[in-house]
């Protein structure tokens, strides 16, 4: 199952894309709710390379490590990965209004749909 969320956030695409690919930008944002954070990302932007982020609860209960392998870098466009033989897509579409983010991935099995719709 696919699963896609986007929102539209009132920035310009240069922004938006240095937020999402730059990994001091990274942990300024990256987390599926107040409780956690990231507290370290790397990115190597090209196709092949690698990003990661450790996100942990912030009362330190518990924490993971997203990874994953670039399969298409289009600059302001759109960023496609492999997650351990998951497929995720975020695609960047400036307008008027801003830029809309939508992101599409292959839903795992250990969280509902909508718990990884929120997160």
């Amino acid at each position: 199952m696919k699963i896609t969320v986007e929102t539209t956030l009132p920035a310009p695409i240069e922004a938006v894309w240095k937020a999402w690919t730059t990994p001091a930008d990274i942990v300024q944002w990256n987390a599926a709710s107040a409780d956690w954070h990231t507290t370290k990302a790397t990115v190597d932007l090209q196709v092949g390379g690698v990003f990661s982020s450790r996100m942990e609860a912030k009362d330190g209960s518990m924490g993971f490590d997203f990874a994953g392998t670039y399969t298409d870098v289009e600059p302001h466009k759109l960023l496609a990965a492999n997650i351990g033989g998951r497929e995720l897509r975020v695609e960047f579409e400036a307008s008027a209004n801003g830029v809309t983010v939508r992101e599409t991935f292959d839903a795992e099995n250990t969280h509902s749909a909508e718990q990884q719709r929120a997160g």
